[in-house]
């Protein structure tokens, strides 16, 4: 009797040990994802909030957006034509002396240059017919001054930006549109909208130009500058959008991460149109749901890991 009970206990405490070192071996039970929350199947990078602060991962809720589609051009810095006088003597003579030089600024009835008259010997002044800066100069002391062009007399208040079109842009670009305006090192930016489309220039065979008037009133804009324009074309509404920078590319697919208990959790879904700051999602994310809006490229680079090691909270601190 003593015996059997022996043989029963040791069979017990065996049982027993199997059992805990198979449980040993598991470890602690992964936490749930709902479905709606993740891919199915799709793994999950276990980043604590402490973490992901750290980081700089940060969340938005996906919602309604406008999309704004925008054409990027090329283009100049030219005197506004119609702000510009050219200056030259009343009556031919001989010129006695000459005040300004290009670059100069004037005033409206400064004297430009003094000339002595050919037929009366009298000397009279030439004054410039409007404010502005001294464009072009053809007079110095001691030539002869007839019908010819002495100072030309520019305006800059305001200039025009000539912005280079392809054929296959002209369509889409139209009087009235709004345009940022910068220059090619990024120090001065500006707006206005287009005021002419159309082959400006000497023939025929110029390129086909959008115009836009800037204005310029610390003169920081010198004619001849190369600046990059952005044509606003239009402004489309969507039902849900998220921030270009939430997507990522993963397996192929394009992916925004969702927050789930523990961390974060990759989302496929298509997408639609978009601009330089938002994009539009078609299908796997609805409105009102939360996603990765900062940060996603460090959740990428978590699940792309080839093991990440648990700390006591069973969570995984992300690599900052």
């Amino acid at each position: 009797m003593i015996a059997a009970c022996r043989r029963v206990l040791r069979a017990t405490a065996l049982t027993l040990a199997v059992l805990g070192a198979a449980a040993c071996e598991r470890g602690p039970a992964p936490p749930v994802t709902a479905a709606a929350d993740a891919d199915d199947g799709a793994p999950m990078a276990r980043i604590s909030a402490a973490a992901a602060d750290k980081v700089g991962i940060a969340t938005a809720v996906a919602g309604p957006a406008t999309i704004l589609e925008r054409l990027p051009l090329y283009g100049t810095v030219r005197p506004n034509a119609e702000r510009v006088r050219e200056v030259v003597a009343r009556f031919p003579g001989y010129v006695k002396t000459v005040g300004k030089a290009i670059g100069d600024p004037v005033s409206r009835g400064e004297v430009l240059a003094t000339i002595e008259s050919n037929e009366s010997l009298q000397t009279y002044p030439v004054l410039a017919p409007m404010s502005g800066t001294v464009t072009a100069r053809e007079a110095d002391p001691g030539e002869q001054a007839g019908s010819e062009v002495l100072f030309s007399i520019t305006d800059l208040s305001t200039v025009w930006i000539e912005l280079s079109l392809f054929p296959a842009d002209v369509a889409r670009v139209r009087h009235g549109q709004r345009v940022e305006i910068a220059s090619v090192d990024g120090r001065l930016r500006g707006s206005g909208e287009i005021d002419l489309v159309g082959a400006l220039g000497q023939s025929a065979s110029q390129t086909l130009t959008a115009r836009v008037t800037l204005a310029n009133p610390d003169r920081q804009w010198t004619p001849g500058l190369f600046v990059n324009g952005t044509v606003e074309l239009g402004a489309d509404p969507v039902p849900v959008a998220v921030a270009l920078a939430a997507l990522q590319s993963l397996d192929g697919a394009a992916t925004v991460f969702v927050p789930v208990d523990g961390g974060y959790a990759p989302r496929r879904v298509r997408t639609g149109r978009a601009d330089d700051a938002r994009i539009e999602i078609v299908a796997g994310l609805q409105a009102g749901e939360a996603y990765v809006a900062a940060g996603s490229f460090v959740i990428k680079a978590e699940l792309g890991k080839a093991g990440l090691e648990a700390d006591d909270d069973g969570e995984h601190e992300a690599t900052p």
